[in-house]
């Protein structure tokens, strides 16, 4: 079984060494490849004022912070949650910074690099004209990112999941993955519980002469129909 986490973060301003503090994270399970519904959300008093100017990206004020859990209070549900599985992170540099210098305050074991796959490097490598934004490769590959009016921790962690897979061309998990994104997110919401696995798979409903019909009626509707995506 290969367990990775989908990982994004919300934070006071850009630098971790200057006293910008974390205010979100948001993760997404992914099991060999395919979202098991299992998440961790959390809003975080930073112990200090947001500015304006980041409050303006991620819509996360002082005021709205003030009564959430410091992140004292969530690390260990944090750390929980991610165990020692691989990390996919869109500029990673960034937010592993944020987590180890709030982890290195408590003591807490830190996160390595080596255990982080960095999706910002992945498009640089597929997609050398760029630009490889989160935005821009939602854009490239066709997925809907419209609820992104700013950003957002979780939501960014579905949206990251669906454009790891397109990276990773894993494109069955990539229409899993489309409808999480049905999901409201507000509040506070640590560690969603397991979805639940068939022990057997059902068989076929369809037997070879109706499956040779569909794929027949598929190849009458022209190279551009999107059941080819999937077929």
């Amino acid at each position: 079984m290969r367990r990775e986490i989908v990982l994004d973060t919300e934070t006071t301003g850009l630098s971790a060494e200057g006293g910008d503090r974390l205010v979100e994270i948001g993760c997404v399970e992914l099991v060999n490849r395919m979202p098991t519904g299992r998440e961790f959300h959390v809003y975080i008093n930073p112990e200090r004022a947001v500015p304006v100017e980041a409050a303006n990206v991620h819509g996360l004020t002082t005021e709205f912070l003030i009564d959430k859990p410091v992140f004292a209070k969530v690390a260990r549900p944090f750390l929980d949650f991610i165990q020692a599985d691989t990390l996919v992170i869109h500029n990673a540099d960034f937010d592993v910074g944020f987590l180890n210098m709030e982890l290195r305050k408590l003591s807490a074991p830190l996160i390595s690099g080596n255990r982080v796959v960095d999706t910002l490097t992945m498009a640089r490598r597929k997609h050398p004209g760029g630009p490889n934004t989160l935005d821009a490769l939602c854009k490239r590959y066709g997925i809907d990112n419209s609820r992104r009016t700013k950003h957002g921790a979780l939501l960014d962690s579905l949206l990251l999941a669906e454009v790891y897979i397109e990276l990773l061309d894993e494109r069955q998990a990539r229409m899993e993955l489309a409808a999480r994104l049905t999901i409201g997110v507000t509040g506070n919401s640590i560690a969603g519980a397991p979805a639940r696995v068939r022990p057997d798979p059902l068989s076929a409903r369809l037997n070879e002469a109706e499956a040779k019909a569909h794929r027949d009626f598929i190849e009458t509707l022209g190279e551009d129909a999107i059941w080819l995506r999937y077929s």
